[in-house]
C-alpha cells in the first residue's frame, strides 16, 4: 500500500512537471532576470567611465608633463608667452588633440618680484625686480565627463646675476563696490605703441591685485580692461576728440617705477522700467532715457552710461546688464506725455546684484507742467501729503503730496454709464437733479419756476486702478446760497474690491455708517474703504427754498496706491508766468519761494526742514 501511494505521488509530480510553468513563474523569473541584468549593465557602465577617466587624466598629466620638458630645455629669456610679459616663444592657448580626446592647455607665465632683496618701488628698491618666472598650466576637457580642470604650477629661476633694469612694473588692483578685493577678475592689457605688440590676458590673485613686472615703459601705452563673470566692466580710455580727458587713461609705465591703477567691479543688475498712469493703466509703447552718474570723462562731461529705450505694448522695459550707480530718467519731450512722477524718487540708486523696480508714472502733455518733489532735510525721503500751493495774482491751485485723484467736472451726458469711461455720464438719478442748466453742472431741477426740494444722483464706477486707501472727497463751490439752508450739499462713498454685477455697494458717511453724509468739502474719508479698488459717490441736494438751489461743479476724491508718486504733485496746463510755491506739513517748517513756469516740463524740488 505504502509503495502504491509512492508512485501515485511521483506520478502526480512528473503530470504537473508535464504541464511547464505558471504566468506568475514566467513574470518572477523575467523580472530576476531583468534586475540581474540592468546590475551587470550598471557595473560595465561605471568599469567603462572609470576606465575612460583613467585614461583621460593620463593623457592630461603627459600633457602637462610635455610642456614642462619643452619650457626646462628652453633658453630662460625665452621662457614666456609671445606678446606678452614675459615675452617668449609658448603660446598662450592651445588646443591639443591625444588619443581622440580634445584638450585646451592655458600657460600662464608671470615675473616674479622676490621680496628677498627687496621690490620695486619698496625699500630697499629693487632695480632688477624679475627675481624669477612662476609658470601655470591649466589643462581642461570641453566634451569629458567628470573631468576637473588640472592646474599645475612651477618656477624658472635664470642661472646668472640679475642686471639692472630698464623696465617698469604694473599693478592692477581690482576692488568691488564696497572696497573688499576682487580675486579672479579677468585682466586683459594691450600695448599697441611697441613691437610687436604685447597681449596679457590674466587673472587677479586671492589680494585681488595682478603684478606685471619688468613692463616695457610707455607714456598712455597700456590699455586695460578689467571683468569677471556675472561682474560689470572698468576700463581704462583713450584721449581723443569724444573723450578729451578721460577720468581713467591708458596706463603709464616709467621706467624702474611702479604704476599702481586700481578698478571697481561689482555684480551686475537690472532695472524694470513700468510707464503708467496714477491709476495704475499701462502706457504701451513711451520713449524714455535713462544716464548714470558715473563719469569716464571731463570737460565735457561723457557718461558712462547713457541710453535711450521704449517700453512694450505692456508699458514695461527690462534693462539687465546695468552697473550700480544712480540713475536719472527723462521722458522723451517728443511724446504724449510728461513726467508726473517716479517711484522711487529720482535718482534712483541701483546697488550691485539688485533688481530695481521704477514706476514713471505719465500724465497727457499740456502745454506747461510743473512736478514739485517734497523731500525730508535730513533723510532725503519723500514727504507725502505735504500741502503745495501753488499762485498768483488771480491764480491759486492745491495739491497734496502722494495723493492721486479721480474727479468728474460734467454730468450732461446723462444716466445710464455703469462704468466710469464717458466722463459727462453718470449710473442713474431720481430725475430731480439738472444737469444741462448751465450744461456741466448738477443742481435741482425747476419746475414752473420752483425749484424741488430734494434731489438725488448716483455716480458711475470709478477704477483707481489697484489696491488703494482712499483720502478725501472734496467739491466746489464750498459755499452754497443761505437760502438753500445747511447742509445743501451731501455726499455719501461706497467702496468695492471688485467690480461685478454680483457686487454690493453700501454707501457710508465720515463715520462708517449708512446715517451719515459727507457735508463738509475736503473731508477725510472713512478707513473702512481703505484697501478697495473701486468706488462710487452719491449726491444729495436739499433746499429749503423753492426759489434758490444749490449747485455743484466738480466732485474730487483723492487716493494713495503704488501708481501714484510719493512726495511728489504735478501742476498742468499753466499758463507762462510767474508763480510762488508754498509747501505746509504737519511737524516740518513752511517753505516758501518764487518759481517762473515757461513752455514744457519742469521739476522743482523742495526740502522741508523738520
Amino acid at each position: 500500500m505504502k509503495k502504491y501511494l509512492l508512485l501515485k505521488i511521483l506520478v502526480g509530480k512528473v503530470y504537473r512537471k508535464s504541464q511547464g510553468f505558471t504566468l506568475v513563474e514566467v513574470l518572477v523569473a523575467a523580472a530576476l532576470f531583468a534586475l540581474i541584468s540592468v546590475s551587470v549593465y550598471q557595473a560595465y557602465g561605471t568599469l567603462l567611465s572609470l576606465t575612460q577617466a583613467a585614461k583621460v587624466k593620463i593623457t592630461a598629466t603627459s600633457l602637462v608633463n610635455e610642456q614642462m620638458e619643452l619650457i626646462r630645455n628652453l633658453p630662460y629669456s625665452d621662457v614666456g608667452v609671445a606678446g606678452s610679459i614675459p615675452n617668449g616663444v609658448l603660446q598662450h592657448v592651445e588646443v591639443v588633440t591625444r588619443d581622440d580626446i580634445q584638450f585646451t592647455r592655458t600657460l600662464t607665465i608671470r615675473n616674479i618680484d622676490d621680496p628677498f632683496d627687496g621690490t620695486i618701488g619698496g625699500t630697499p628698491n629693487d632695480l632688477s625686480p624679475a627675481d624669477y618666472k612662476s609658470v601655470d598650466i591649466d589643462i581642461t576637457c570641453a566634451l569629458c565627463n567628470n573631468f576637473p580642470t588640472m592646474s599645475v604650477s612651477s618656477r624658472v629661476a635664470p642661472k646668472n646675476l640679475e642686471t639692472a633694469s630698464t623696465n617698469g612694473a604694473l599693478f592692477v588692483r581690482v576692488y568691488d563696490a564696497n572696497g573688499q578685493p576682487v580675486p579672479g577678475a579677468l585682466v586683459h592689457i594691450e600695448n599697441r605703441q611697441i613691437s610687436p605688440q604685447i597681449t596679457i590676458d590674466d587673472v587677479t590673485a586671492n589680494d585681488g591685485v595682478l603684478a606685471v613686472v619688468d613692463a616695457p615703459p610707455g607714456a598712455n601705452a597700456y590699455e586695460i580692461t578689467v571683468t569677471k563673470s556675472g561682474y560689470t566692466t572698468d576700463r581704462t580710455y583713450a584721449t581723443s576728440t569724444g573723450n578729451p580727458n578721460p577720468t581713467k587713461p591708458h596706463a603709464t609705465v616709467l621706467i624702474q617705477q611702479v604704476t599702481q591703477i586700481s578698478f571697481v567691479i561689482d555684480l551686475l543688475s537690472t532695472i524694470n522700467v513700468a510707464t503708467l498712469t496714477e491709476t495704475c493703466v499701462p502706457v504701451a509703447s513711451t520713449p524714455f532715457s535713462i544716464r548714470g552718474s558715473k563719469l569716464v570723462g571731463i570737460s565735457p562731461d561723457i557718461y558712462k552710461y547713457d541710453q535711450n529705450f521704449l517700453t512694450n505694448s505692456n508699458g514695461e522695459r527690462s534693462i539687465t546688464g546695468i552697473e550700480w550707480d544712480t540713475y536719472s530718467i527723462a521722458i522723451d519731450d517728443d511724446g504724449a506725455y510728461y513726467l508726473q512722477g517716479v517711484n522711487p524718487l529720482l535718482p534712483v540708486s541701483v546697488l550691485p546684484g539688485a533688481t530695481q523696480n521704477i514706476n514713471l508714472i505719465l500724465a497727457p502733455k499740456d502745454p506747461s507742467s510743473l512736478l514739485v518733489t517734497v523731500k525730508d532735510s535730513v533723510t532725503l525721503l519723500p514727504v507725502s501729503g505735504a500741502e503745495v500751493v501753488l499762485s498768483k495774482s488771480g491764480f491759486s491751485q492745491t495739491a497734496y503730496t502722494g495723493r492721486g485723484y479721480l474727479s468728474q467736472t460734467d454730468w450732461s451726458g446723462g444716466a445710464g454709464q455703469s462704468d466710469f469711461i464717458d466722463a459727462k455720464m453718470y449710473l442713474s438719478s431720481d430725475g430731480n437733479i439738472d444737469t444741462l442748466n448751465p450744461v456741466g453742472e448738477a443742481q435741482l431741477n425747476n419746475i414752473f419756476g420752483s425749484y424741488v426740494p430734494f434731489g438725488e444722483l448716483v455716480s458711475s464706477t470709478f477704477d483707481s486702478g489697484t489696491t488703494s486707501n482712499f483720502s478725501e472727497i472734496l467739491w466746489n463751490p464750498t459755499s452754497q446760497p443761505p437760502a438753500t439752508g445747511a447742509p445743501s450739499v451731501r455726499l455719501s462713498f461706497a467702496s468695492a474690491s471688485t467690480n461685478t454685477a454680483s457686487t454690493t455697494w453700501n454707501f457710508l458717511g465720515p463715520d462708517g455708517t449708512a446715517s451719515t453724509f459727507y457735508d463738509v468739502s475736503n473731508t477725510n474719508i472713512h478707513t473702512a474703504h481703505n484697501g478697495n479698488r473701486y468706488f462710487k459717490y452719491k449726491l444729495l441736494l436739499d433746499t429749503a427754498s423753492t426759489t434758490f438751489t444749490p449747485n455743484v461743479s466738480d466732485i474730487s476724491v483723492t487716493f494713495t496706491s503704488e501708481c501714484v508718486p510719493a512726495g511728489q504733485v504735478l501742476f498742468s496746463n499753466l499758463a507762462n508766468d510767474s508763480y510762488t510755491i508754498t509747501v505746509n506739513k504737519s511737524g516740518y517748517t513752511s517753505h516758501q519761494s518764487p518759481i517762473t513756469v515757461s513752455n514744457g516740463w519742469q521739476q522743482y524740488e523742495v526740502i522741508l526742514l523738520p
